[in-house]
């Protein structure tokens, strides 16, 4: 067994495919194949179901896979920690953050790329439980979450405060003569929100709720990118934070403050204390505090 064939397990069950997992781990797909069979030799287990295509991983080659992601995180923090003996800073950074966040995580990834030229990032899109979850099973280095879910005794946090939100529109298709908006004057304008169950969405129905609003959106989705798609195709408006870079995206993009507006949960940023714990997550999350010293580190 060696790390490769860890690595055509992984790329094989993200991407379902044969062919595309070869051409993700820079092989041929026989020999994608073969490796992977000889995994399942070694192990006497069938890890894959063969058909005309790829059709998922057997029970056991689902509980293999997790061993396996563990197993390669922990080879590259070997990896990056070998490095910052050697006085350099490489590897690459997972970075798990919330669908919508106060946070432009450029503003966190521009510096530490500047700092270190040979550091790489993963973005992963998560709920707070899940980026949770993947930070106590060392599959992610640092979260952007809401801190409801973050056990201060288990991981270090910068704390970021609230999320204040405005309305994001597309000037071409609606325009506001007002430099804030009031919740009442929303409740009749098409809107884009994220999917129901998801933290906020929560907040922006209570606060609706609290002005005795209750709007129906014509877009709902759990993909900031495709409301964003929304409001530039003039569908909608969508109740997006201040802070989060989107409406730079274009120069048709806007957004309006909203009076009284903000989640109802603080954000942060958070690493778990336990080890293994990576010197390149040290090192960047160090970086964090310098960027992010307090609570309004997110006022422009």
């Amino acid at each position: 067994m060696d790390i490769k064939q860890l690595k055509f397990l992984i790329a094989l069950e993200e991407t379902r495919h044969f062919g595309k997992a070869a051409e993700r781990c820079h092989v041929t797909q026989p020999t994608l194949s073969m490796r992977l069979r000889a995994l399942e030799d070694e192990l006497e287990l069938t890890l894959v179901n063969r058909g005309q295509r790829f059709e998922g991983l057997t029970e056991a080659g689902e509980r293999i896979l997790a061993w396996a992601r563990t197993l390669l995180a922990a080879h590259d923090g070997l990896q990056s920690e070998a490095a910052n003996c050697r006085g350099q800073l490489v590897g690459t950074l997972r970075l798990g953050m919330v669908p919508l966040a106060a946070l432009n995580p450029m503003r966190l990834i521009e510096p530490l790329s500047q700092a270190y030229p040979e550091l790489r990032f993963e973005l992963h899109s998560r709920s707070s439980e899940r980026i949770i979850d993947d930070l106590n099973r060392n599959q992610l280095d640092i979260g952007l979450c809401y801190l409801e879910q973050a056990d201060a005794d288990d991981f270090d946090v910068i704390r970021l405060g609230t999320t204040d939100m405005g309305l994001l529109h597309d000037t071409r298709f609606f325009s506001f003569d007002r430099q804030r908006l009031e919740w009442t004057s929303l409740g009749d304008l098409p809107l884009g929100l994220l999917s129901k169950g998801m933290h906020y969405r929560h907040s922006i129905g209570m606060s609706f709720s609290r002005h005795g609003l209750d709007p129906a959106p014509v877009v709902e989705s759990d993909s900031t990118f495709q409301l964003v798609q929304a409001v530039s195709a003039g569908i909608c408006c969508a109740i997006m934070p201040l802070e989060s870079g989107i409406d730079t995206l274009s120069e048709h993009l806007q957004i309006v403050p909203i009076a009284d507006a903000s989640t109802y949960a603080p954000m942060g940023l958070v690493m778990r204390r336990a080890e293994p714990r990576s010197a390149l997550a040290e090192e960047c999350f160090a970086k964090a505090r310098l960027l992010f010293p307090a609570t309004d580190a997110l006022q422009p």
